[in-house]
């Protein structure tokens, strides 16, 4: 049987349950679930040391929610936002903003996570019960702009009335970072799900991660980072007319021009950023092309909207 994202932390859920004599591999397997930047996440360890590495899992995840997090009051990236200057900025925050920097160039500046003022807007306005007038919409979009965010080892500054968000790319990252920790633990045969996949070898008992994309195609994933996006895929108002993914050059959320569009990559971060750039995207050539800019990346799934 095939898995699909949300059934598989289900049954990686339902392995965890079972008697120590009938996990596979060890006798050890363990699911760890909790949160990441807003969204579930779960590892599922079949380790003997499984209780600590888990423990070691939940705080590297916390440090990085401390650094990256828009919901965190006293994250680097929320102080950055309040104060719209940072000193000694985190590694990790500089990191995440070069990897942005790199898809938002690919992209044709489609990828922009400066559109933070508009996404505050969007969802301000949704709570009201109606959406953004055109000016407001301006007025937002004249607080946006990646050529006036300026980053580097000492600082990281933004231009008054600023803010970023690290949404469309935040949770591919934690996902690389948690494959770096658990690499260096030795595990080998890992799937991490932080609502981003990124497998670290294959199954334990053998053969390749099996999913199956909301495109429809099957996919076997192994020693790679697979992310899914979809411009309906989380709306601002209830009747599910306005997407989340907001274009940078209008203000207004992305055409709904495509149902669910998936992209793999080595890396979890440039997989999760460019399936959210793909959505803004106006054709599949224009997707192609951007995701052949990384080494590795490749389109494994794309639906069109139905009429």
């Amino acid at each position: 049987m095939m898995l699909t994202r949300r059934r598989l932390i289900a049954i990686s859920a339902a392995l965890a349950a079972l008697p120590a004599t009938a996990a596979t591999h060890t006798g050890t397997a363990r699911l760890w679930a909790g949160q990441a930047l807003g969204a579930r996440a779960s590892i599922r360890l079949d380790h003997p040391n499984a209780e600590a590495i888990a423990v070691r899992v939940m705080a590297e995840v916390d440090r990085l929610e401390n650094i990256l997090s828009l919901y965190r009051s006293e994250s680097a990236l929320l102080r950055l936002n309040r104060d719209g200057h940072l000193d000694a900025p985190p590694f990790e925050l500089l990191e995440c903003l070069s990897l942005a920097g790199a898809v938002h160039r690919a992209s044709g500046g489609r990828f922009d996570p400066t559109v933070q003022p508009l996404w505050r807007l969007w969802a301000e306005s949704a709570a009201s019960g109606g959406r953004p007038d055109p000016t407001a919409v301006a007025r937002a979009r004249a607080n946006t702009g990646w050529d006036k965010v300026k980053f580097e080892a000492a600082a990281i500054t933004l231009h008054p009335g600023m803010a970023l968000t690290l949404n469309g790319i935040g949770q591919g990252y934690v996902a690389d970072r948690v494959a770096v920790l658990l690499n260096a633990e030795g595990l080998t045969d890992i799937l991490i799900d932080t609502g981003e996949l990124r497998a670290l070898g294959g199954r334990p008992e053998g053969g390749e991660w099996p999913v199956r994309l909301e495109t429809g195609e099957r996919l076997a994933l192994r020693q790679r980072a697979l992310a899914t996006s979809a411009p309906l895929g989380t709306t601002f108002d209830q009747a599910g007319r306005d997407g989340h993914i907001l274009d940078p050059a209008t203000g207004m959320p992305a055409p709904a021009n495509w149902h669910a569009i998936s992209v793999s990559a080595h890396s979890a971060a440039i997989a999760d950023a460019l399936a959210t750039a793909a959505c803004l995207m106006p054709d599949a050539g224009s997707i192609l092309t951007m995701v052949g800019r990384f080494e590795g990346a490749r389109l494994e799934g794309l639906s069109a909207a139905e009429e």
